[in-house]
């Protein structure tokens, strides 16, 4: 519209100008010069606006674009509806990679406080042992020898901390090699359950190894002998009385499907998601074990992940859990 009038206006100024020796000639001067003027400021609009929208577009997809992307080829076509598809693109992965942001600040934030407060029980505890010896309890038999104990297995289990905080690190930024080699499953199994009987005989659970003899995997011996360690750990510190501990394997394809079964509390849907994040407690029904450092199942996830498979959990509060992973079956 704009055009239009500003074209007719100078079809009238250039039509004043020029002597017209017939009323034809007049009217077709006004509409040439009509159309000229309307074709040259509708040119100058057009190259006005597209040049600036096809910078826009252009910064928008170097924004989106990957680093080793190649450069954006010549803009063509509607390039409103392209841009509109663009920008709109480009906001939603923005706020998508705050919301990321947003979650990832909320996870740093319950670390911190949960690696704080399973620091502070051992430092305390061991602060108390010393000031009562420092206080007199040293010279007493009955007392100095006692609490030298109790503090030699706080510093025990700031130990464990360490040590598993450091075999994270070392899983996540990949440093850690695995050897991979020939594992039989139920030899593993049975290592893992013989070294844990003791602990589960004092806690009235079985452990029942029904791994097949003949299943055998592509895998990291050691660290899939911690893997065993640790779940029938959480089976065993979790189980009920005369309860029933189970390791069972079976083929799946090229893989073997491991699971590892109890009958002990249970846990409840609403914690399943979170339940391999470091030092995630699932609530007072599964209260704190001095022995451990509370990052048993976010290791198991994380060696898990390193063979480049995956670990499932299916729980019923008070009726037991069930953790499933595979491993790449070994010929």
């Amino acid at each position: 519209m704009v055009a239009l009038a500003v074209a007719g206006l100078l079809a009238v100024f250039f039509a004043e100008l020029v002597p017209a020796p017939s009323e034809w000639w007049s009217v077709g001067i006004s509409v040439l010069m009509f159309g000229v003027a309307y074709w040259a400021f509708s040119f100058g609009i057009e190259r006005f606006i597209h040049s600036r929208i096809k910078v826009l577009y252009r910064t928008v997809h170097d924004l989106k674009r990957r680093p080793k992307e190649a450069d954006v080829k010549t803009v063509k076509g509607d390039v409103l509806s392209r841009v509109n598809v663009e920008v709109a693109e480009w906001a939603s992965e923005r706020r998508s990679e705050i919301r990321e942001l947003h979650e990832r600040e909320q996870f740093r934030r319950e670390f911190i406080g949960n690696l704080a407060h399973e620091l502070k029980t051992p430092i305390f505890n061991i602060q108390g042992y010393i000031l009562t010896l420092l206080e007199g309890g040293l010279e007493d038999d009955k007392v100095n020898r006692d609490f030298l104990n109790r503090a030699s297995n706080s510093v025990d289990r700031l130990m464990k901390i360490v040590e598993d905080l450091d075999l994270i690190t070392r899983l996540e930024s990949g440093a850690m090699d695995l050897r991979i080699t020939r594992v039989d499953l139920h030899a593993a199994v049975k290592d893992a359950t013989e070294a844990l009987e003791i602990k589960a005989r004092e806690k009235g659970v079985r452990l029942v190894n029904k791994v097949d003899r003949d299943a055998f995997a592509n895998a990291d011996k050691d660290r899939l002998g911690q893997v065993f360690l640790n779940l029938l750990n959480n089976a065993i510190n979790y189980g009920r009385e005369g309860g029933t501990c189970t390791v069972s394997s079976y083929p799946l394809g090229n893989q073997v499907v491991m699971e590892v079964s109890d009958d002990g509390i249970g846990i409840s849907a609403e914690h399943l998601p979170r339940l391999f994040e470091r030092f995630y407690r699932v609530g007072k029904s599964r209260a704190r074990n001095e022995g451990g450092s509370g990052l048993g199942l976010a290791i198991v996830k994380h060696i898990v992940d390193a063979h480049g498979e995956s670990i499932t959990v299916d729980s019923t509060e008070g009726k037991g859990s069930t953790f499933t992973f595979t491993l790449k079956q070994a010929g």
